[in-house]
């Protein structure tokens, strides 16, 4: 059982070292060795556990997707509020870019075009924004002029931008920052009936937050 817990913390570690990374300087331009050193493990450490470079990467996508679905939970079709849950969810993605290396490099690389892979982060999170509305729609939730397709196009749009210009400026994925950007979008998005009781600045703290950790390596 000690040697599992082992092997499976080395993983861990070579799995975030990687992802650190991928993410400074893309999958193409990054080495066996530089992952390895970041590690402090030798390059044999990661021949054993992934075999190649090309592994790694599945192997932080994976994390990264799982990490994600952590963040977004299952489609709550039920849910009594859809519009502040989508609010609230987006607040928690934009903090955990900023603290989830694993995360983050996920999404690095699903538009690196060195990179190939039958799962991309930005699709799930779009499929997951797309049900959202959705269900909002179906409950009378938006506006009656809001199409769902134009809306998820714009609010992945935006989200992909968040992400992009936080490699510079971390205010981008701040509260602050997602706040400006629903303070904008949700009077026109929501129906009046609902617009009123939204919270653009988010109105929960993350299940992960209250636990005390970032949901990393695929928790």
């Amino acid at each position: 059982m000690a040697k599992q817990h082992r092997a499976l913390r080395t993983r861990q570690e070579l799995i975030r070292s990687a992802a650190e990374v991928f993410d400074h300087v893309g999958f193409a331009d990054s080495s066996i060795n530089a992952i390895s050193s970041r590690a402090g493990m030798s390059t044999g450490a990661v021949h054993f556990h992934f075999g190649n470079k090309r592994a790694l990467g599945n192997a932080v996508e994976l994390a990264a997707a799982q990490s994600l679905l952590h963040i977004t939970g299952r489609i709550p079709l039920r849910h009594p509020a859809p519009l502040q849950h989508l609010v609230d969810t987006s607040h928690s993605l934009a903090r955990c870019l900023l603290d989830d290396p694993v995360l983050r490099a996920g999404f690095r690389l699903g538009t690196d075009a060195t990179w190939q892979s039958d799962g991309d982060l930005w699709e799930q999170w779009q499929d997951w924004v797309h049900m959202m509305l959705t269900v909002a729609r179906d409950q009378g939730s938006l506006a009656p002029e809001v199409g769902v397709e134009d809306a998820v196009y714009a609010i992945t749009a935006v989200v992909a931008g968040f992400e992009v210009r936080a490699r510079r400026d971390a205010e981008w994925c701040s509260r602050q920052g997602v706040n400006r950007f629903w303070r904008l979008l949700l009077p026109r998005l929501a129906s009046e009936r609902v617009a009123r009781s939204l919270v653009p600045e988010g109105t929960v703290t993350p299940v992960w937050r209250l636990a005390g950790h970032t949901p990393a390596l695929g928790r």
